[in-house]
């Protein structure tokens, strides 16, 4: 298939700026990839197409602070700098983001705090805006560098989605929450993007983006899913900005993907294995789910432990080996997410529901709503 099939007008309102009160009060349309019928549901009925021992797997990445602001010596300028991941714990050596990348070079020195008690020093270029910072204190030891560079950082939003809010966004919001018009947004909507922009199962540090899907759910969900006898397991797949990169060629086999770290460990494996050999439904939560499961899995659809990196690009036409329903959000025009969407739902029903989805007013990105791809 070619980019442009992926091209669709989505409206600038329709992108979410804030979550929904509850997790489970997001909007969900059902696509029945068979017939191509579809169903507006919302989130909370999700437990209404799954029967005893079906599997539902999330992903139990955590979101860590990425977005770090600095001053660069001498002039003071003022630099963003967005973690990637750390390269070497001992060398405290970091991959990351700079920008404005046109005045950061090798040698330069940045400071993260009013003391100074923190100096990154560039040590080697990337890519373009990518930066090699190896991190210099005095203060603090080995392990406690991490958290305290944790404790000052941001949780890395999309840049679609606006901090502060602008004015007709913030009297929705304010309308939506209940929230008096004269309280300050700017603390309140910080405290909720650091509990919303995770999902419940988050446990292992590692992403710089959330994993969408699994945000849909929450405790009380999922404690109704339990006593419906829905099965569910975890798995970690720390997404990464590579997942947004934008596809700069028309033929998609030439696109290469940023690898992302995965690991699946024995319990998660009994459990979709068990449920594959019974016939049961195995649901994968979002796209990071799928790219994880289709990479560790055998011609049979059974798959096997794993810890390391993985590079799939899955756009169609593409058979899925583990999964056989899917919970996505609705991603944005273009996007690797989308193909992989596509692939799993079938191009043209897809398509049809996205329409749809547009018309019906369905919110897209992070914090919006929800899509289930069923038989």
């Amino acid at each position: 298939m070619k980019l442009s099939d992926f091209k669709f007008k989505l409206p600038d309102h329709l992108i979410a700026q804030y979550p929904t009160l509850h997790r489970e009060d997001a909007k969900m349309l059902v696509l029945h990839r068979k017939t191509g019928a579809i169903e507006h549901r919302k989130m909370s009925d999700i437990v209404e197409y799954f029967d005893e021992d079906d599997v539902m797997v999330f992903n139990n990445s955590k979101v860590f602070p990425a977005r770090l602001y600095a001053t660069k010596e001498k002039t003071n300028a003022a630099i963003e700098v967005f973690l990637l991941r750390e390269l070497n714990h001992d060398e405290s050596s970091w991959d990351a983001l700079v920008e404005p990348a046109r005045k950061i070079r090798i040698g330069n020195k940045l400071y993260f705090d009013d003391d100074n008690t923190i100096t990154g020093e560039v040590i080697d270029n990337t890519t373009s805006r990518g930066r090699t910072i190896s991190f210099l204190y005095s203060d603090y030891t080995k392990d406690e560098f991490v958290p305290q560079l944790y404790s000052m950082g941001h949780t890395p939003l999309p840049s679609y989605i606006h901090r502060p809010l602008k004015a007709e966004e913030a009297k929705a919001y304010r309308k939506e929450f209940l929230i008096d018009e004269d309280a300050d947004l700017n603390p309140i909507l910080k405290e909720m993007d650091t509990e919303r922009y995770q999902s419940i199962f988050a446990t292992k540090i590692g992403a710089v983006a959330a994993p969408a899907a699994s945000m849909h759910i929450s405790k009380n969900l999922l404690k109704r899913m339990e006593i419906r006898g829905i099965k569910y397991t975890t798995l970690t797949s720390h997404v990464n900005l590579g997942n947004f990169k934008i596809v700069d060629v028309e033929d998609l086999s030439k696109h290469k993907v940023d690898s992302e770290q995965i690991i699946i460990e024995k319990e998660c494996v009994q459990t979709v294995n068990e449920a594959k050999k019974n016939g049961k439904r195995i649901c994968a939560a979002g796209t990071d789910v799928i790219r994880a499961l289709e990479h560790v899995s055998g011609t049979n659809g059974l798959i096997k432990e794993y810890e390391g990196w993985t590079n799939l690009f899955i756009f169609p036409p593409y058979e899925m080996l583990v999964p056989n329903a899917m919970l996505a959000n609705f991603y944005f025009p273009l996007s690797l997410q989308l193909m992989v969407v596509a692939s799993f739902g079938g191009f043209e029903g897809v398509m049809k529901a996205y329409k749809e989805a547009v018309k019906q007013g369905y919110r897209f990105g992070d914090y919006g709503d929800a899509m289930l791809i069923v038989d």
